[in-house]
């Protein structure tokens, strides 16, 4: 695998002080980062996110999914808790990157829902790729995680790169009327748990 570390530096957040970490793909050219609290190195297992780029979502506020207030409250609970680990990938659209994505929104608005969005472009529904955790989970130190997810296929396939996940800790947070369709679609077709969500 060809995950490079760049460099760390400290990162004050409205949460707290996390260090942030960059990683360079030699083979995508992408680059990823990994936000840590405290000492996620001592052998205990890590409450960990590992959050996919959204740019609609985590950096304009979109409503149409719920990837930033996933990782708002990630970030939050790693702050609450004092120590964690946030992977944030650069895999844009469950990988099919961001000018796809407004492909894809531009089908939802004719009625498709996100998985049918993405077939009909071409690719998977799901096309991440989570291989390239390791190199940034071995630099890091990290042994074993507490995972933040309502997706037991990113579960299975961290399991499957040798990470140990010893628990599932449910992300929920509140749905919108411009999100209700994609959450459903996630559970239905994406196998998403979504128990407790309002």
């Amino acid at each position: 695998m060809a995950v490079r570390f760049i460099e760390s530096a400290l990162l004050p957040t409205a949460w707290g002080e996390f260090h942030l970490h960059g990683f360079e793909d030699d083979e995508t050219n992408k680059e990823h980062v990994v936000l840590t609290m405290g000492d996620v190195s001592d052998g205990e297992p890590v409450l960990t996110r590992v959050h996919s780029e959204c740019l609609t979502g985590d950096s304009l506020l979109s409503m149409r999914c719920d990837c930033g207030s996933q990782l708002q409250a990630a970030m939050e609970a790693i702050a609450q808790e004092g120590r964690g680990a946030l992977f944030y990938l650069r895999q844009e659209g469950r990988g099919i990157g961001l000018l796809n994505k407004i492909r894809a929104y531009k089908l939802q608005d004719a009625g498709a829902d996100t998985v049918e969005a993405n077939e009909r472009l071409g690719f998977g529904a799901d096309i991440r790729d989570y291989s390239i955790l390791q190199p940034m989970i071995e630099h890091l130190g990290i042994t074993a995680v507490r995972l933040m997810t309502n997706n037991p296929r990113k579960v299975a396939a961290m399991k499957q790169q040798g990470v140990d996940v010893i628990a599932r800790i449910p992300l929920h947070t509140t749905s919108n009327p411009h999100n209700e369709k994609y959450l459903q679609t996630k559970v239905g077709k994406l196998g998403h748990m979504m128990e407790g969500n309002d």
